[in-house]
């Protein structure tokens, strides 16, 4: 595999670092950095652990990691500790399961073992009491929880390699909360990839911020109404194929689908429409499909010609790959991380000819305006100062 000089540079800070940070901007490649690590340090065996924010991402790393490894190692062990089922795949969430898979799959105490597992659940492997030689934090921004950090801080400290990814590092300055500045868990930044970079040498597209004006609420109208109105005038105005719609809430999509014609003004122009929440489950043009149905038909979309709109209130934002969005459309206001996260679904190159991914704010009320200068303020920090989208932990 020919990786790039940033991805070698990642790779080699690891070689140098028993444990540290990379940041890597979103659509960066940072996946394949921990994926080659792990073949090098595979080498000698030992027991690798994967953190992912989510039981989807976790599942997604889990194909990525292994469609590689299969092809350097024939006797990997995989599980996974999480409340999903794989298919082909042990999964358990019992402290003496995992230590009971461990310990059988190694012989004479020498085995290759990869363990895939959510923030959630990653106090269930330190439960089980195994030996961990290399583990990687995905999206580490999440490990500063308070939920959290007491099993990110354990391996931190016992397991033998230790590195934090993210492309929106949380930091803090109030001693009642951790941030990822504390070097003592989290080690230090040990490379450093600034976005400019990526989208000189072609690997990222920079994003354009298109800010628009929309009415206020008439009285009695519902606010379905207004929003519908609002994405379709966007869709149309945008003229892109691959959509991507970032609601405030499971509600709020539920109600543009079932309370307005949203639906029939795509159909009218030509576009599917899909969505998934923790609530409703993968739905795509009405009919509930499976979550691997989802993301299959998702992936086949963005690598076609074909017309869609994606609406999701969060578990797109992070770390899922999808391929060929054109545009992201902003209908909530959102924090630092998650507006840097989502505006990395769109500034990935795939195979859809595009110069730059669009990020759409509609502006009707302070909300709006300050939205769209949030999003202004992330795009300046990262993609024309170079910096990381850092948020700060304050009280």
């Amino acid at each position: 595999m020919q990786l790039r000089p940033h991805q070698e540079q990642a790779i080699q800070s690891m070689t140098d670092n028993d444990k540290g940070q990379v940041i890597v901007p979103t659509g960066g490649g940072k996946t394949i950095c921990m994926i080659m690590d792990a073949v090098k340090q595979l080498e000698d065996y030992g027991t690798v652990v994967v953190v992912a924010p989510r039981i989807l991402l976790a599942e997604q790393l889990s194909h990525e990691f292994m469609e590689i490894i299969n092809d350097h190692y024939s006797d990997v062990d995989v599980m996974h500790v999480h409340s999903g089922k794989i298919k082909g795949q042990f999964s358990s969430t019992s402290p003496f399961e995992i230590q009971g898979f461990v310990e059988q799959n190694s012989v004479n105490f020498i085995s290759r073992t990869i363990i895939f597992t959510t923030y959630h659940s990653l106090h269930r492997v330190q439960e089980s009491g195994i030996d961990v030689d290399t583990i990687y934090f995905d999206e580490a921004h999440n490990s500063v929880q308070k939920n959290f950090i007491e099993p990110v801080e354990y391996f931190s400290i016992y397991a033998g390699r230790c590195y934090f990814f993210t492309a929106t590092p949380k930091h803090s300055f109030t001693p009642m909360k951790v941030g990822m500045n504390d070097a003592d868990i989290f080690g230090n930044v040990i490379c450093h990839v600034p976005a400019p970079k990526l989208v000189k040498q072609g690997y990222i597209l920079p994003p354009k911020v298109q800010v628009f004006r929309s009415r206020i609420l008439k009285k009695d109208e519902l606010v379905a109404e207004r929003d519908n109105e609002q994405m379709i005038s966007a869709i149309d105005n945008l003229d892109k194929d691959k959509v991507l719609i970032c609601a405030k809430s499971t509600k709020q999509i539920v109600a543009l689908v079932s309370q307005t014609d949203f639906v029939q003004q795509l159909a009218i122009r030509g576009y599917s429409w899909m969505t998934i929440t923790s609530k409703t489950g993968a739905i795509i043009d009405g009919e509930k499909v499976d979550r691997e149905t989802f993301f299959d038909t998702l992936n086949d979309w963005g690598r076609t010609n074909k017309k869609f709109v994606v609406l999701h209130h969060s578990i797109l934002s992070e770390g899922i790959n999808v391929n060929g969005l054109e545009a992201v459309l902003f209908m909530r206001s959102m924090d630092y991380i998650g507006i840097s996260q989502t505006i990395g679904r769109v500034i990935r190159k795939g195979d859809v000819d595009k110069v730059f991914g669009l990020v759409c704010v509609p502006v009707y009320s302070n909300v709006g305006i300050s939205t769209a200068r949030k999003v202004e303020a992330v795009v300046d920090t990262i993609f024309n100062r170079g910096e990381a989208a850092t948020t700060v932990i304050t009280r």
